[in-house]
Order: C-alpha cells, then sequence, then structure tokens
C-alpha cells in the first residue's frame, strides 16, 4: 500500500496527507478494503456514479458517500470528486474547551468517530458563537468570511474551491461578507471524552 500511495502523490492526485487522513483526487485508492484505514468519504464535485453491494449510485455536486472499513466499492470512472480515506490509528482527537454546535448546517452523516456536514451561511449572514474540533473542510465555492475567534484577532478568509484543508480546533463567530452563500462539505472528528 505504501508504494500505491506513492504513486498517487507523484502522479499529484493526494491532495491531503497527515496522520488523520489521506484525500485523493478523481482516484480511489481505498475503494477496497485496506489495513490501516477505517472509514471512507467519497465527497462529489460534479455529476458521478459509483456502485456499491451491487446498488448504483449517482452523486451531484455536494453530495456524500460513507462506506465502512469493510465495505467495498467501484470508484467513479468519470467525473470529479475526493475520496477522504480515515486512518484506523490516528492520533487522539483535538478539540476545544467548550462543545457548541454551529446552526445553518446540514447533517450528511453522523457516525462514532465522525460526522459529515454541509457548511452553509448567506451572504451578509452571521453563525452565532461555535466550536470545531480538527476537521478536513472542502469548500465548494469561492467566497469570503470575516471570523472572530476566541482569544484571537480576527481575520478575513477568503474560500478557495476544491482546496483541501486540515483544520485546527476553533471556537468563533463567523460572518460571511461575500457575495455568493458559502457551501463546503466538512468532516468533522468527533470530541473524545477525556481520560480519567
Amino acid at each position: 500500500m505504501i508504494e500505491l500511495l506513492a504513486w498517487f502523490v507523484a502522479a499529484n492526485v493526494v491532495a491531503l496527507d497527515n496522520d488523520y487522513v489521506v484525500v485523493t483526487r478523481d482516484a480511489a485508492p481505498f475503494a477496497a478494503a485496506h489495513a490501516g484505514f477505517a472509514e471512507r468519504v467519497i465527497v462529489a464535485l460534479g455529476d458521478i456514479e459509483l456502485t456499491a453491494s451491487g446498488t448504483r449510485k449517482k452523486l451531484v455536486r455536494g453530495d456524500v458517500a460513507v462506506f465502512p472499513a469493510d465495505e467495498e466499492y467501484e470508484p467513479p470512472t468519470s467525473g470529479s470528486f475526493f475520496e477522504v480515506a480515515i486512518r484506523s490509528a490516528h492520533p487522539p482527537v483535538q478539540s476545544p474547551p467548550e462543545i457548541i454546535a454551529p446552526e445553518k448546517n446540514a447533517m450528511r452523516y453522523d457516525g462514532a468517530g465522525f460526522f459529515v456536514f454541509e457548511e452553509k451561511l448567506a451572504p451578509g449572514e452571521t453563525r452565532a458563537r461555535h466550536s470545531h474540533s480538527q476537521r478536513v473542510v472542502m469548500q465548494l465555492n469561492r467566497t469570503k468570511l470575516q471570523q472572530w475567534p476566541d482569544n484571537a484577532a480576527p481575520v478575513l478568509v477568503e474560500t478557495v474551491p476544491e482546496r483541501v484543508s486540515f483544520n485546527p480546533p476553533v471556537i468563533h463567530v463567523v460572518k460571511n461578507v461575500g457575495e455568493v452563500p458559502l457551501r463546503g462539505i466538512i468532516i468533522e472528528f468527533k470530541a473524545q471524552p477525556a481520560s480519567r
């Protein structure tokens, strides 16, 4: 598997590779079960079709399909997508000191170790103070966000479509100061209970 992943890196299809996830674009090296990886998430960047358990699924931009570790699938043969492979033995999840659910988002999947949601915020709207644990962020369009993180200076962020990032935990307030709605797919790791 290491040699295959090295080939994908050389072919410039690996969008992100860290201790938590491997994200590839327009390739699905983890469609078959692999030791060391748990769930896989397909995020459609356009119209795609894939097959799992004998059933063909059609996805459009922003749709997601989540596969457990033991389920194999046939990756799309055309169209653009991300495959996010969750490492089964990743480090402990970093979370903010306070967990505050964000408003105005749409939940797409809720599993044992992570959840997937569509991030939405209309131009001029503000999302009240909320928190995030570590997360994979895949924006679907370009807009501008004013953010007010706790205990830090305000920041202006321009979202970049189809760029993948791995963001640290945060508590903040966010306002869409751009001209188009914010739209992204977020895979957020769940806060882990403190050990006693």
